[in-house]
This record gives C-alpha cells, sequence and structure tokens, in this order.
C-alpha cells in the first residue's frame, strides 16, 4: 500500500470534523464531487470503512475515529516540521522561548541579562502565553525552548535542565484575614468558605471538583482576587504580576516548584544548545 498523503489527510479531517460533505468542501475550497471520490479511493486503499453514510447523515466509524486521531498529530507533526525548517535555513532569526505571562519573572530577567553579556549566544524573542501552552508551543515549532514548571507543567517528551527551586505561596484578597498571616498551610487555604481556591485545568485540559472558579489565564484570576471571590496558591516568583488589591503569604508546606528550561529532544539546533549552556551556567554560578 502507497504511503498516506497529506492532502488525503487534510480532506478526511474536514469531512470527519464537520460530518457533512458540502461544508467540509466549502472549508477545503473544492467542490463536492472530488472531495467524495478522495475520500472513496481512500477507504479502498485502507482496505477499511471510514465512514457511515445514509440518509440521516454521515458518522465516523470506529476506524474513521482513529484515523481522525492518528491523522491530526500527523499533520501537526507535518506543519511543525515546516516551521522548525524555515527557522533553521535563517540564520539570522532570534530563539524564541514560551513562557507562562508573569511567572519566573526574576529567571527570565537574569537569562537575559546572561545572554545579552555573551557575544556568541543568539538573540532571544519571548512568547508570553498562558497556563499548560508551552508543551503545545514547543511540539508545533512555534517555540524553540520554554521555561516550564515541574510538577505543574507537562515535561513528557522533552529534554529539561533544572534552573530554580522555590515554594509557593497563596494570592489573597488585602482585606481578608488571612492577608495579615505571616505564613499559612495548605489546610488553612483549601475549603475556605468565603474565598475558594481557584481550579487551574489539568494537563488534559478538564478541571478537577470543587467550589472555586475555573480559570484559565493569570488576568481572570487576579481580577477574581481582587473581587474577593477566590484564592490561588503559585510559585513565589510568579506574584511579579500582585495586584495591589492582593497580598503573598508564604504557604509553608506546599511542594517546591522547579523552573526548568526544557527544549524538543530532537533539536539539533547548536543556538538552543548555547542558550541552554547559559541558563545552566546561570543557575550555577548562582548557587
Amino acid at each position: 500500500m502507497d504511503d498516506l498523503e497529506t492532502r488525503e489527510l487534510r480532506y478526511f479531517v474536514a469531512v470527519a470534523e464537520e460530518l457533512h460533505f458540502g461544508r467540509a468542501a466549502g472549508r477545503l475550497g473544492i467542490a463536492q464531487p472530488p472531495l467524495s471520490r478522495a475520500i472513496a479511493r481512500l477507504e479502498r486503499r485502507l482496505g477499511v470503512r471510514l465512514l457511515d453514510r445514509d440518509r440521516r447523515g454521515v458518522a465516523l466509524t470506529d476506524a474513521g475515529g482513529v484515523l481522525l486521531r492518528e491523522a491530526g498529530a500527523a499533520l501537526d507533526a507535518v506543519a511543525a516540521a515546516a516551521r522548525r525548517t524555515r527557522r533553521a535555513g535563517d540564520p539570522k532569526r532570534p530563539l524564541v522561548l514560551a513562557t507562562k505571562a508573569g511567572a519566573s519573572h526574576e529567571v527570565l530577567r537574569q537569562l537575559l541579562d546572561a545572554v545579552a553579556s555573551e557575544p556568541e549566544a543568539p538573540p532571544i524573542e519571548i512568547l508570553l502565553c498562558e497556563v499548560g501552552e508551552q508543551a503545545r508551543l514547543l511540539t508545533d515549532g512555534h517555540a524553540d525552548v520554554a521555561l516550564m514548571h515541574h510538577p505543574y507543567d507537562d515535561l513528557a517528551g522533552f529534554d529539561s535542565e533544572d534552573l530554580y527551586v522555590e515554594g509557593q505561596v497563596a494570592i489573597v484578597p488585602a482585606g481578608h484575614p488571612l492577608a495579615s498571616r505571616d505564613q499559612l498551610m495548605l489546610a488553612d487555604v483549601h475549603d475556605v468558605p468565603d474565598l475558594p481556591i481557584a481550579r487551574w485545568p489539568r494537563l488534559d485540559g478538564s478541571y478537577p471538583d470543587g467550589p472555586g472558579p475555573e480559570v484559565r489565564t493569570q488576568s481572570q484570576t487576579a481580577q477574581l482576587v481582587a473581587l474577593g471571590r477566590t484564592l490561588l496558591v503559585i510559585p513565589a516568583s510568579s506574584r511579579a504580576w500582585q495586584w495591589p488589591e492582593h497580598v503573598a503569604v508564604p504557604v509553608v508546606d506546599a511542594p517546591e516548584v522547579t523552573t526548568v528550561i526544557a527544549w524538543p529532544p530532537s533539536s539539533r539546533s547548536l543556538a538552543v544548545a548555547s542558550l541552554v549552556a547559559v541558563a545552566a551556567g546561570m543557575i550555577m554560578s548562582a548557587t
């Protein structure tokens, strides 16, 4: 059997997501008859039925569901390969470093200062993102390296170097009784009746159960804390975005958080290797 073509996969993904040949054809910018023929050819080549078609509409078969998942990953990998290739072909381009907005601010500042003092170090472009987005940006080729945080971020499939270990703080409204404490325990910040802890998405995108608000961005959370609707526990360095209406109180028994610099293991970039060496040397010289 011949290898699958990216064009075939794009056609199939469009039909599988729309479950309608007419809408899929419009999305792809082609006529419906050639799209139908292409899907029929793909089914013949694979020797399986991918879609059930009847007067009620179109539905994925079990085999079609498998191909939809695999095709999405394959198309993402092809797109990432194209991005990395174009970027590698431009010797003057800066390295793109992804990091959560407001997180590890001092580490990032020190890293940029260290890079600026190294004549052979590559220029750095900062790509600010929200919680949990660094892994996707590394995988799809939009970023070369990322600052990530263990145990919160998904480091599976990446190489990494530990940079900084820190404790955590509770960010609470300035007028709340907890704000007057010198330190807190995790038990103090869980199940606070008038101040439920904010719920961040897990690595799979789902949210843990609880009464607190579901949040996805730091700006959302900051405003909810300022309004007295929630509190959160975050790495101490992340309070760089703290508002005047917030107070940060150390949570002494919270797990320590390690800031790491991470990169795809397939990278053969000398510029990435140089940046990682600068980052590791910066922390080593500071300890």
